[in-house]
């Protein structure tokens, strides 16, 4: 690698670390509860003011149900917590819901669960982005005039985070997140405590705003229908619940046992602060409406708001509330919500590569998927996800409601089919157990991750049905695609394998020996990469050996062949006539005749190439070279052998230089100038 792209690399992702310090990248707590939850507790950015928007669609009145629909949301998420709890106990290798689901289920649930998995954790990225770009660009009118420019940017940046290592990255994302969860607890119980101790009236920006309802005069299914939207709109808040499950080898040991203590913590805090946002929220008279047609739909003292309105987002609001509005701690909490929201994305920058590596280690996705990078990380993986999240920010123009629209599909189904695996694996261990007190933690288990299974699976229909007419149909999609290519890539791999593979009973295969082993010495010119390529070919002892050049010039051709004679060169020139002034295919064809003459012998092709330090430098040289060895590559019976020549600019790039190599006395020496006492 050039110095310049090194110095580059290091100073953005930083030095290399050796594979034996892998130990040093794993979390405490403390840490992994911000790496792998960030996203589960910034959504109460955005899931209650979803559960408000929806019902808005319906007039204010309907706000009278978001207390129930908020309830529905929580005993869904602590079902859910509790169900993944036995999941890191049961399955630490941290393959989370797709290793479940492939155990317990088979390939092809375990496939679905992984397509589901790899799109939700790409919606994760855009949709945090988009909604931090929101409250930023609340401030600054440069950021919501360029929202999906400034998304991108943020995504490049996370990637730069993520691309250092993960404890690394975690030490970066604690301190905002731990000043999130303070700074939203503290509001929440100054919140509380001015409204229930002190009797204090709380009024948000919004409360004197009126809603002009877009649906009117709805039927009692319509109603019901409208609310259930509502309900699959606030489960976004469970995202993220299964990150920690993805990733439990990224925890101290012991894994297992610490990977379920951040769920919990992770659980009862998102708890806390949905429901007491939410609360907070209706008991200062927030309003909020559609983004799309808040123009129209929002009335101000009377007037509709018009075009230039731009709606604060609920935590700003609540903050605005029990602050006062200007005050210090508004800003704080304004600001560090939309820091959150960036780094909220995180959670799916550690659990799709993790995801990635494992697919790739069952060759259901690409190797390199499972290859780690400098720093640890799994770099292909992350660089994957986050040009995924960039053209999703840019095709919806980072718009978060379009966004949310295709997301928590493709969680539900994970949940839904990680809970139904779940179930069986403790039946499955139950037959076999004897111990009382074991079969008495297993039934409990099963019973925990039965209700999870129903409820999340009645959940996964409800999105379905509310979301599908409003881009969740992508989602629908999107996973088959992902699926079909994933076992395509499977059955390439398995084809391959099976070509590959030797059979055990012969110890060696007559057929693959050749008889003779005809070498072919490719010449332009007479230099010293061709004398070292012949010098080379002569050394392998071939059976026959020839040197073979393309006359494409005639008189060129001739003078080649002059001053090949007279030099007494030792091996046979050969002149190939091309009419048509092509180089590969009078080559290739010569090859073929030698093999249609002896199909068991082999052809050796040796072609000299430069070694050049340059970027530049690649351009000029071996362009025709390359060309022709991916030709030959495909030619059966045929073995192509690159000679280097290292000139003098690649010595750069390897360090000192070795004077005694083999060859060395036909390469260019440098000069060294030496003083009167014979020093360099």
């Amino acid at each position: 690698m050039p110095k310049t792209t090194d110095l580059a690399k290091r100073l953005f992702i930083g030095r290399a670390l050796r594979s034996t310090q892998l130990h040093e990248q794993l979390l405490p707590k403390r840490i992994a509860l911000p790496v792998f939850a960030s996203d589960a507790l910034s959504s109460v950015a955005y899931a209650p003011q979803e559960i408000l928007v929806i019902l808005s669609l319906a007039g204010l009145s309907f706000y009278n149900f978001s207390p129930w629909v908020a309830g529905g949301v929580v005993v869904v998420m602590l079902t859910v917590v509790a169900s993944y709890r036995q999941n890191v106990h049961a399955y630490p290798r941290g393959g989370g819901d797709y290793e479940v689901a492939t155990v317990n289920l088979g390939r092809n649930a375990g496939l679905t669960v992984a397509s589901a998995l790899l799109v939700d954790y790409v919606l994760t990225v855009a949709v945090s982005v988009a909604n931090g770009v929101d409250y930023v660009g609340a401030t600054i009118p440069y950021v919501a005039t360029h929202k999906p420019l400034v998304a991108i940017i943020v995504v490049i940046v996370l990637t730069l985070l993520n691309l250092r290592g993960v404890r690394e990255s975690g030490m970066a994302f604690a301190i905002p997140t731990y000043a999130f969860l303070a700074a939203v607890l503290g509001m929440i119980v100054h919140g509380f405590f001015r409204l229930y101790v002190l009797g204090d009236e709380l009024r948000a920006p919004t409360a004197e705003y009126e809603i002009v309802a877009e649906q009117t005069n709805l039927t009692s299914f319509a109603a019901a229908f409208l609310i259930l939207r509502a309900f699959s709109s606030g489960c976004a808040a469970l995202t993220g619940v299964e990150a920690i499950s993805n990733g439990v080898p990224a925890f101290r040991k012991p894994k297992s046992r610490n990977a379920a203590r951040t769920l919990l913590m992770m659980g009862l805090i998102s708890v806390t602060m949905f429901t007491g946002i939410i609360t907070l929220g209706l008991a200062s008279g927030v309003r909020v409406a559609d983004p799309a047609s808040a123009h129209r739909d929002v009335f101000i003292d009377g007037h509709p708001a018009g075009y230039d309105y731009h709606q604060q987002p609920i935590i700003a609001q609540v903050a605005e509330a029990v602050f006062g509005d200007g005050s210090l701690l508004f800003f704080v909490i304004s600001g560090i919500t939309a820091l959150i929201l960036f780094l909220a994305a995180n959670t799916a920058f550690n659990g799709f590569p993790v995801l990635g590596s494992i697919l790739a280690q069952d060759r259901f996705l690409p190797r390199q998927l499972h290859t780690r990078g400098d720093r640890l990380a799994f770099s292909n993986g992350i660089l994957i996800l986050a040009a995924a999240a960039c053209l999703l920010l840019w095709g919806f123009q980072a718009d978060v409601s379009r966004l949310l629209n295709l997301y928590i599909v493709g969680v539900f189904v994970s949940f839904t089919l990680s809970q139904i695996g779940m179930v069986r694996h403790w039946t499955r261990h139950m037959k076999g157990e004897i111990d009382a007190r074991a079969r008495l933690h297993m039934q409990r288990s099963r019973a925990i991750n039965f209700f999870g299974g129903v409820m999340t699976g009645l959940v996964l229909v409800v999105v379905l049905l509310t979301k599908f007419t409003h881009g969740a149909w992508i989602v629908c999609v999107a996973m088959p695609v992902l699926f079909a290519m994933m076992k395509g890539i499977h059955g390439h791999y398995e084809k391959i394998s099976r070509e590959l593979a030797v059979d055990e009973e012969t110890q060696v295969d007559e057929s693959m020996l050749p008889a003779r082993n005809h070498a072919v010495v490719l010449v332009s010119k007479i230099h010293k990469p061709t004398l070292r390529a012949l010098a080379y070919a002569r050394a392998t002892r071939p059976s026959t050996l020839e040197a073979v050049t393309v006359g494409v010039e005639g008189a060129e051709a001739r003078r080649l062949a002059e001053e090949w004679e007279r030099r007494g060169i030792p091996v046979p020139l050969k002149i190939l006539d091309s009419p048509y002034r092509e180089i590969t295919r009078p080559i290739l064809e010569y090859v073929r005749s030698l093999r249609r003459r002896s199909p068991r012998d082999v052809v050796s092709v040796y072609i000299p190439e430069y070694v050049v330090g340059h970027w530049w430098e690649h351009i000029l040289h071996n362009q025709s070279a390359l060309r022709l060895k991916g030709r030959l590559l495909f030619q059966p019976g045929v073995m192509v052998i690159s000679v280097p020549w290292q000139l003098e600019s690649s010595e750069r790039l390897k360090g000192r230089p070795e004077p005694f190599a083999a060859g060395a006395v036909r390469r260019p020496q440098r000069k060294v100038a030496r003083g009167h006492d014979g020093k360099a």
